[in-house]
């Protein structure tokens, strides 16, 4: 298996728990990805120093950084969005759904 295979692997599942769980999905991996570039956006603010911060600009670097944890949120992501999708069901009182098993 390469990595193409992988990251399509990730992907499907990422697809597969939008169709499931939609907006709580969706919201999830937002929540991570800004979550993520605003404490890189922090740590380069509080003082990292980084030669390509003069480059980039503070928020481009920040950005850079997110977009290189990008398979981790994904990762994230997949784990935490059906526990967060059933209980957005309970509490909206209705039966929880099963995410795919692939």
């Amino acid at each position: 298996m390469g990595v193409r295979d992988w990251w399509a692997g990730l992907q499907q599942r990422y697809d597969a728990l939008v169709k499931l769980y939609g907006a709580v999905a969706i919201t999830t991996y937002f929540t991570i990805f800004f979550g993520t570039w605003f404490s890189f956006w922090v740590a380069i603010r509080a003082g990292y120093q980084a030669d390509t911060v003069a480059q980039f600009g503070t928020v481009g670097l920040a950005w850079a950084l997110t977009k290189a944890t990008q398979p981790l949120r994904i990762g994230v992501s997949l784990i935490l969005t059906p526990f967060l999708g059933k209980a957005w069901q309970r509490f909206r009182g209705q039966a929880p759904t099963d995410p795919p098993t692939n």
